[in-house]
């Protein structure tokens, strides 16, 4: 597979004719060739999506929604392409490639019901005869810096959000998945939108900082959307902090499924399975761990373990039917084995699964997990989650709140009252009860607290995200002042 970087509407190589690869994550075989951008191409991006701006804010409506819209029908016409492109590049299932671009076309399409909702306020005034409002008016060029795992959703919500409110942008994908990236840019294009509206760079791994620097230090820029790891969350917020640009981060987690001694265990079990192992765990919302109620934890284990043996592993290029692939990449698995070891050593028991080889590694569960240990509050992003035993709901609250995440989490329990109660004492950016963690709805406000980030991607939240609010005052021509 090729891809190339998409310029004001022109797919181009990279000023310098550089590019890179990418390999598949167990075999090594390349399996995409991209152009690999430099400061020159994202400079060049930059200048483009401020010319595509200026028509772009002053666009109607209905055209926006048409785009958007039209938008939606193509990503989802591109479905066989998404799920070869994710498989090949992401160790991606034919299940979590074909809902991701399910995902991403609504998000396509709840941005097209915003454009008409981008609306101010009148404001009372003491001044006779005077009238003062708000006003909603677009940023300007928007920098959105996507990750690999949610490939296509996550891209879709970083472009649809800022395009539909008259902003542009300069969408820059990642590394590890250039071809679907090029795929997502590409449906845009087909869709009609007009020159310099997206434009799609990416670029090598030892070229990120450069690019990044260059784009969040161009004055077209105005604000940057960032979904990644809390490392480089950080390095995105302060070089913005340096030049007084806003973001949105959305960044690590460590999701916690709080399991309650009057829980539906065979409910929460279920909830449980989905959350841990859909996309080998690589998910930010994936359910990291496990807070059960010691009185229904013996049970809980022995039946969460008995199906988590169940699911197969294989490379879902080769067996389209496989629910856990490989990870991104043949490093993950020492990483993840060290925090298992560590585990281990102090008392943790591994109730099924195992150690990872490279990418690749089984369904694997870890009981008696306690603070002492790595693994009990580090991000694993990958096929394996801990179970953590507390004496009642009080301790199930003070374990979910010891952490330095904060993004998704779900409560389990046949009382509503009680688990209205956990759900308000916990530190999450959202709270499923008796549901699972990894959930998305593109109505729904998402985005997390403490060292997950700040900013609420989807539902109305985007409006405040991705325009400016203006005071206006209309006043009678003649005025007395004080002086």
């Amino acid at each position: 597979m090729e891809a190339k970087l998409l310029i004001g509407n022109r797919w181009a190589a990279a000023s310098s004719g550089k590019t890179f690869i990418r390999k598949h994550p167990v075999t090594g075989e390349v399996v995409t060739t991209c152009a690999a951008a430099g400061r020159i191409d994202a400079q060049e991006a930059a200048v483009a999506a401020e010319g595509g701006y200026r028509s772009w804010k002053s666009s109607a409506p209905s055209e926006r929604r048409r785009l958007l819209l039209k938008t939606a029908d193509i990503l989802e016409a591109k479905t066989p392409q998404f799920i070869e492109a994710m498989a090949s590049e992401v160790g991606a299932s034919a299940l979590w490639a074909g809902f991701n671009v399910h995902l991403a076309a609504n998000v396509f399409r709840e941005a097209a019901s915003l454009a008409t909702q981008i609306q101010g306020e009148t404001i009372p005034t003491d001044k006779p005869g005077a009238l003062s409002m708000t006003l909603r008016q677009p940023v300007g060029p928007i920098l959105s810096i996507v990750p690999w795992n949610g490939t296509v959703v996550l891209a879709a919500r970083a472009i649809a959000y800022p395009i539909v409110c008259g902003n542009s942008v300069v969408f820059r994908g990642s590394e590890s998945s250039p071809k679907t990236h090029a795929l997502v840019a590409e449906a845009l294009l087909d869709a009609g939108f007009p020159e310099g509206v997206l434009n799609y760079i990416n670029n090598a791994p030892d070229q990120a900082e450069e690019v990044v620097d260059a784009l969040i230090s161009h004055p077209a820029i105005r604000r940057i959307n960032f979904t990644g790891s809390t490392r480089v969350g950080r390095i995105i917020a302060q070089k913005a902090a340096a030049h007084v640009k806003r973001c949105l981060l959305e960044l690590g987690a460590k999701s916690p499924l709080i399991v309650l001694d009057d829980a539906n265990v065979d409910e929460a079990v279920k909830a449980a399975i989905f959350g841990t192992f859909l996309y080998q765990g690589q998910i930010c919302m994936s359910t990291e761990r496990l807070i059960v109620d010691e009185q229904v934890a013996d049970e809980f284990v022995e039946k969460f373990v008995a199906r988590a043996r169940t699911l197969t592993s294989a490379d879902p290029a080769k067996d389209p039917g496989a629910i856990i692939g490989p990870m991104i990449s043949s490093a993950s698995g020492p990483r993840i084995n060290e925090m298992l070891d560590d585990a281990l050593s102090k008392g943790a028991v591994l109730r099924c699964g195992g150690v990872a080889d490279g990418a690749l590694m089984p369904a694997t569960v870890v009981d008696n997990v306690d603070a002492s240990m790595r693994i009990y509050d580090e991000e694993t992003f990958g096929p394996i989650t801990v179970v953590i035993r507390v004496k009642n709901t009080e301790e199930a609250i003070k374990v979910a709140n010891d952490s330095a995440y904060g993004l998704s989490s779900g409560v389990f329990s046949k009382d509503v009252n009680k688990a209205l109660a956990v759900a308000s004492e916990i530190d999450y950016g959202s709270v499923h009860i008796n549901g699972s963690t990894v959930q998305n709805e593109a109505q729904a406000p998402y985005g997390g607290t403490k060292a997950s980030g700040y900013g609420r991607f989807d539902g109305r939240a985007v409006i405040d995200e991705f325009t400016e609010l203006k005071w206006l005052t209309i006043e009678p021509q003649v005025q007395q002042y004080p002086f």
